[in-house]
């Protein structure tokens, strides 16, 4: 499982239901299939900021019309300046309720894309477990791009965690601050019990049958080739974007010894936040740390 560069944006969108919102800004959300560099189609959606959700729920009505207008401009009206690209872990989908509650409370500082990975949700393709996932993510920045914001933040969640530095990585051009929350250091490990009943779930045919009928994740057979950037080594060549990296002290996937070596091959650049009694990942994530996160990408993304 090798990886490409960047990926694009295809031409197809949804119109929102505007009945079923009450909007505080004069754009309403969007939700589309982006087409990444490999072919893969991702289901993404675009919510302004300021956007308040009174079930938690929002309802979309799809059209067959590109997001940006006959002259390729983007869509006039769309906010400017700051948006979090949010990229979820492993099993989750820009449906689940733990990745609708993060987007919620970011919308409070900018503008919000979520996105389901491929092989989750309504996405196409089929997982590689955070190889060429940063495809997927490219697509979703570069579809933030062309909707006018000058400011991106992406926020990633264990898998996703680790997906964000590999993308700022590869190109630290391409968002202005990174925010890793449970993300492991290295490959391959099986030092914890959930970490060994994952790999059981991607390694093996019984385990991948359990992904895509017990939790909706279809996960590719084919080992890594070649083994893409680790983590650790994917931290350095992110400065000097600004860093930061989450992990609970209770977190029973990743082990303390992870955080500490990201942050240590981050430097002075990146920022470690060891957090008392939390867990691993979107689920363990209490609101006023999303909070603490956004206003430290609103101070470091300008």
């Amino acid at each position: 499982m090798g990886t490409d560069g960047a990926g694009h944006v295809a031409r197809s969108t949804i119109r929102p239901y505007s009945e079923t919102l009450n909007v505080t800004r004069d754009v309403a959300p969007m939700r589309t299939f982006l087409r990444t560099a490999d072919g893969v189609a991702i289901d993404s959606v675009y919510e302004p900021g300021g956007v308040v959700h009174d079930s938690g729920k929002v309802v979309y009505e799809r059209v067959d019309e590109g997001a940006r207008n006959g002259s390729g401009n983007a869509i006039s009206g769309v906010s400017q300046g700051l948006v979090f690209v949010i990229a979820h872990g492993f099993t989750g989908d820009a449906d689940r309720p733990h990745v609708r509650r993060v987007a919620r409370v970011f919308a409070r500082y900018g503008s919000v894309v979520t996105f389901s990975f491929r092989g989750h949700g309504r996405s196409g393709g089929r997982s590689t477990v955070g190889d060429r996932e940063v495809l997927d993510l490219a697509a979703a920045v570069a579809w933030a791009r062309e909707l006018g914001h000058t400011r991106v933040v992406t926020v990633g969640f264990s898998m996703g965690g680790s997906v964000v530095l590999r993308h700022a990585a590869l190109d630290a051009s391409g968002v202005e601050a990174v925010v890793s929350v449970s993300a492991p250091a290295r490959w391959f490990y099986r030092g914890t019990a959930p970490m060994r009943r994952l790999h059981w779930l991607v390694t093996r045919p019984s385990g991948r049958l359990v992904g895509r009928y017990g939790l909706r994740t279809r996960i590719h057979h084919r080992q890594w080739d070649p083994v893409p950037l680790s983590p650790v080594e994917a931290v350095p060549r992110i400065a000097p974007t600004p860093l930061l990296v989450v992990h609970g002290d209770q977190d029973a996937y990743f082990p303390l010894d992870h955080p500490r070596m990201l942050a240590d091959a981050a430097g002075e650049h990146g920022e470690l936040w060891v957090e008392p009694g939390m867990g691993h990942a979107e689920n363990a994530a209490p609101e006023p740390l999303l909070r603490r996160i956004g206003d430290w990408a609103v101070a470091r993304a300008g």
